[in-house]
C-alpha cells in the first residue's frame, strides 16, 4: 500500500490523539501498522532528504485539525484531542478531510483568509487536478499553504513563551527592519520608558532624528484589541508630544480601533498577529531558510538567430 495522503491520515491521527497526550513519534509506527506500510515506505524521505514522508504528512494532518479546533497542543511537540475532536469521533465519521474542516469558521478563515480589500482570496488548491491549474499556480498555492502554516505556528510559539520573550522579539524585529539605531540601543530603550500606555521608544533612524513609541500586547487570538486600548495609547502619545506610534498585538484589532487611527493627527500603525508573523518571515526573525528551489525558463534570446 502506498503512503496515505495527509487528509487520509486525519481520522487515524485524531483517534490516537483522543487516547491522550501524544507526540508524532508516538503515533507514526501505529499509523504505519494500520495502513500496512512496508519498511521502505516507512523510511521514505521527502525530496529534500530532511524528513520522512509519513512524518511530514502526519504533521500536516495534525496541524490542519488544530486550526479547526479538533486538536490542541498542551506543550511543545505534543498534541491531544479537544472536546470538539472527541465529539466528532463520537459521531463515527468515515473520513475527515479539508472539505469537512471547512465547515469550521476558524479553519475556513485560516485556510482562505480575506484580502485587505475584503474580497475573498482565490487560489487553486495544491491538490487540484492537473488541468485545473497551471504548474505555476500549483506551486504558488503550495507555497501559500506553507506560509499560512508557518504564520500560525509563529503565533502559537509566541503565545507559549514569556512576556519578556515577546518584548525581545519586538526588539529583534524592529532592528531587523532598520529601526533602533543598533540592537544595543533598541534593547536599552524598549520596555524602559516607564510612561503610561507606552512600552518602549526606539529611534526611527540611526541618528535619532525622530522617535517611534511602541505598545506591545501579547493577547490570545480570541482577545481583540478594541478602540479604548488604542485610544489610551494615543492619549499617551499626545501627553509626550509624540507624533508616531506603533501598536503591536498577537491577536487582532476591532474595526472601530482601525477606523479610529485613520483620522488622527499622529501617525499610528496597528500591527496585528498576522502582520507581525508576516514581518517576522519577511525579515528573518524567528525563522530560517529550510529549502530554496530555483526554476529555469527557456532563454528565447539564446535561440534567436536574428
Amino acid at each position: 500500500m502506498t503512503i496515505p495522503d495527509y487528509q487520509s491520515l486525519m481520522l487515524p491521527v485524531l483517534r490516537l490523539a483522543a487516547e491522550g497526550e501524544k507526540r508524532v513519534v508516538d503515533v507514526v509506527d501505529r499509523i504505519a501498522d494500520e495502513f500496512e506500510l512496508t519498511q521502505e515506505e516507512r523510511e521514505e524521505m521527502l525530496p529534500s532528504g530532511r524528513q520522512r514522508v509519513l512524518h511530514n504528512r502526519i504533521h500536516w494532518a495534525k496541524f490542519y485539525m488544530s486550526k479547526a479546533g479538533l486538536i490542541t497542543s498542551p506543550r511543545r511537540g505534543r498534541f491531544i484531542a479537544t472536546s470538539a475532536g472527541r465529539e466528532l469521533l463520537a459521531g463515527n465519521p468515515q473520513r475527515i478531510d479539508v472539505t469537512m474542516l471547512m465547515s469550521n469558521t476558524s479553519f475556513r478563515e485560516f485556510y482562505k483568509p480575506e484580502r485587505a480589500d475584503d474580497e475573498p482570496a482565490s487560489y487553486p488548491s495544491p491538490n487540484a487536478e492537473p488541468d485545473a491549474a497551471t504548474p505555476e499556480e500549483q506551486i504558488e498555492a503550495a507555497f501559500r499553504s506553507v506560509q499560512l502554516a508557518l504564520r500560525a505556528e509563529l503565533l502559537e510559539r509566541i503565545a507559549q513563551n514569556s512576556p519578556a520573550f515577546f518584548e525581545q522579539l519586538i526588539v529583534d524585529l524592529l532592528v531587523a527592519m532598520g529601526y533602533g539605531g543598533s540592537h544595543k540601543n533598541a534593547a536599552e530603550q524598549l520596555g524602559r520608558s516607564g510612561d503610561g500606555g507606552i512600552d518602549g521608544v526606539v529611534n526611527e533612524d540611526r541618528l535619532g532624528l525622530d522617535r517611534v513609541y511602541v505598545q506591545a500586547k501579547r493577547y490570545a487570538s480570541t482577545n481583540t484589541v478594541g478602540r479604548p486600548d488604542v485610544q489610551g495609547f494615543v492619549g499617551s502619545l499626545v501627553g509626550l508630544g509624540a507624533t508616531k506610534g506603533v501598536f503591536v498585538t498577537t491577536s487582532s484589532f476591532s474595526p472601530q480601533a482601525r477606523d479610529f487611527v485613520k483620522h488622527l493627527s499622529q501617525r499610528v500603525i496597528l500591527i496585528d498577529g498576522q502582520t507581525l508573523a508576516d514581518l517576522m518571515i519577511e525579515h528573518g526573525v524567528g525563522v530560517r531558510l529550510s529549502r530554496a528551489i530555483e526554476f529555469n525558463r527557456l532563454d528565447e534570446d539564446f535561440f534567436s538567430e536574428e
